[in-house]
């Protein structure tokens, strides 16, 4: 039987510590047939010459390109924007994790039970690990509530080192990447918008990756305690950091797709835009009754909370 063809996009930056690891869990994956594109995002350690050893061992299989720092955001779309849409899926990776033989397969073959006709995304939890690879919980837990837009617009539920693409969603954003790459909060969290809005998203709450905490981590998982994790939060509201995220994001996502969503789908995200400019008492009002919500009950409550203040 012909196997599934899989391109795996990786961004790299200063990750030699942990690189061939993860460059080995690649190489080792069962039932696909896999090429790995590769772009490295200005790195000043050994990254660039570990690679170019796994490109010379692999030249069929290995795609390799060292350029200017863009940061996260933009090295993953750039990988998108050059990569061949060939492929019958796609998925994104790390550089500092290691994945299970069948982690690949296991996304595709549940992928393959839902419609290859609509945009699909597979994402799942992970087994959260040190440095050294000892296990340390899994993350995150399987979502309680439905994985649609009025969660999508204002929740992240798909850890994007987990993600596999269908050809459908990965031709469908990479033809219209977005323009102002500045409102988006993260490249995953975009296409994972994209998705619970025009297709379908599995979420498996097997783990088939080693999601590695370390120091040099760009986006750490649920590693903190519940009061390291809440005191950040609290830490980042008040220094303005997250201020008008959300809201950005999501008009620059209606400004790009209006002609696509349908008219509820319209009213309800200019609902949620136009009430940020209204009084205390307005806003109030609208957040108690707001069609959109996050996945726990302090979430949820914290979701509304921002709407409150004005500054989602």
């Amino acid at each position: 039987m012909k196997q599934p063809k899989v391109l795996i996009m990786m961004s790299t930056y200063n990750g030699e510590r942990y690189i061939n690891e993860q460059m080995d869990s690649l190489m080792a994956q069962i039932n696909v047939e896999t090429q790995i594109y590769i772009r490295d995002d200005g790195s000043t350690d050994s990254t660039i010459e570990k690679l170019r050893l796994y490109v010379e061992a692999y030249p069929d299989r290995i795609h390799f390109r060292s350029e200017d720092n863009l940061g996260v955001i933009r090295s993953f779309f750039e990988l998108m924007r050059f990569s061949l849409p060939t492929f019958d899926y796609y998925a994104f990776c790390d550089q500092d994790d290691v994945w299970e033989q069948d982690k690949l397969i296991r996304a595709v073959t549940l992928l393959q039970t839902r419609s290859a006709a609509i945009p699909l995304l597979y994402c799942s939890s992970t087994q959260m690990v040190d440095q050294h690879l000892n296990a340390i919980g899994v993350w995150p837990k399987v979502p309680q509530k439905s994985l649609e837009l009025h969660n999508a617009l204002v929740e992240n539920s798909c850890v994007g080192c987990t993600m596999v693409m269908n050809d459908i969603t990965f031709n469908q954003v990479r033809s219209n990447l977005p323009s102002e790459l500045s409102k988006v909060i993260m490249h995953d969290w975009w296409i994972f918008l994209y998705v619970t809005t025009f297709g379908e998203v599995i979420f498996d709450e097997q783990p088939s990756i080693q999601y590695r905490q370390h120091e040099g981590n760009v986006l750490g998982g649920g590693r903190d305690g519940w009061v390291q994790k809440w005191r950040k939060r609290v830490n980042r509201f008040v220094n303005g950091n997250n201020h008008y995220v959300l809201s950005k994001q999501a008009k620059l996502f209606l400004d790009m797709y209006k002609d696509s969503l349908t008219h509820a789908q319209i009213e309800e995200i200019r609902n949620l835009l136009h009430c940020l400019e209204k009084n205390v008492i307005d806003r109030t009002w609208y957040a108690f009754k707001t069609p959109f919500y996050r996945q726990s009950f302090l979430d949820n409550i914290v979701l509304k909370l921002v709407i409150i203040a004005g500054k989602l």
